[in-house]
């Protein structure tokens, strides 16, 4: 008797998730699958669950598949999957919320530092055999104010790191309840204009794409920083980049992009108070592990009901 298949939209799957998984055959689409190889390994093995790592899970690869039943996010954001196409098909998306808030969360701040600062400038400097401690200032965050956009595991974790600094906490979230104290709920008007900083913690939604842009960072403070370990469809990167070169940014860290991988050449390369990373937030082994046991942890508490 064959057993049910489960497609990982990715290359590996964390020893102890595969414990999990001993009565289901476990495929892989490999390191860096595309929509039209999900569809294709769907059509050919007929999943009853999918474990999303990379790639998008559509309408296509839902109908290939007749036999799915749930779709288990490998992380936090589901945006990468058709929830209408889903809803409709009867298939569950579930997601291993706060599997990797510790790690993203640690991201955000990381980047945070790295634009306060300066430190990959003046890493680059010493490298280069310079010594500008009689030209350079970092910003000091204690007692500044920071805006945290998205009060999820990850934003709440994030919060509570910069309260942990000595910042002022100000959090908008439409969904959240019972905040913390160190977490004043304000609106996003008062987000722009009382920031010091503002870090992006929320889900991307047709709603709040480019969340971030000309209008919004006009209204901020000049020389304000930028973190975003969330979805890079959150900011319009041509403003951002417009807002950096004119100072009204005074650092970005970005984790996210609004295309991935981020194509080279691209606007930001090169640009000194641009903080990159590739979307490698919730990437730990701790991460790895925590996530990859969620997401097979929802998957089968859908599949035995």
């Amino acid at each position: 008797m064959t057993r049910p298949v489960l497609l990982v939209t990715g290359a590996d799957l964390a020893p102890q998730a595969l414990a999990l998984l001993g009565d289901f055959e476990v495929v892989y689409a490999g390191r860096t699958p595309t929509e039209d190889d999900i569809v294709a390994l769907c059509r050919r093995h007929d999943p009853v669950a999918i474990i999303v790592r990379y790639s998008k899970v559509g309408a296509a690869a839902m109908d290939a598949a007749p036999s799915l039943k749930v779709i288990s996010k490998h992380g936090s954001g589901t945006d990468t999957i058709d929830k209408v196409a889903a809803k409709a098909r009867g298939v569950a998306v579930v997601a291993a919320v706060g599997a990797n808030a510790a790690a993203v969360a640690e991201q955000a701040l990381a980047l945070l530092l790295a634009c306060a600062k300066s430190v990959v400038t003046l890493d680059r400097r010493m490298h280069d055999g310079h010594w500008d401690k009689a030209t350079h200032k970092s910003i000091e965050l204690e007692g500044r104010t920071v805006g945290v956009i998205g009060l999820g595991a990850i934003g709440l974790k994030f919060a509570r790191m910069a309260d942990a600094m000595g910042m002022r906490v100000l959090g908008f979230d439409p969904y959240a309840t019972n905040l913390p104290a160190h977490v004043q709920s304000s609106d996003l008007a008062t987000i722009w204009r009382e920031s010091d900083a503002i870090s992006l913690h929320c889900p991307l939604t047709a709603d709040n794409a480019k969340l971030v842009n000309e209008k919004t960072l006009a209204a901020c403070k000049p020389g304000v920083l930028i973190v975003n370990t969330a979805r890079g469809g959150l900011i319009d990167e041509d403003a951002l980049l417009q807002a950096v070169r004119s100072g009204q940014v005074g650092g970005a860290g970005l984790d996210s992009f609004a295309v991935e991988p981020m194509t080279a050449p691209h606007p930001f390369h090169g640009e000194g108070r641009i903080v990159l990373s590739p979307h490698i937030g919730g990437v730990t082994a701790d991460a790895y592990v925590k996530m990859g046991v969620a997401a097979a942890a929802n998957a089968l508490a859908v599949l035995r009901g």
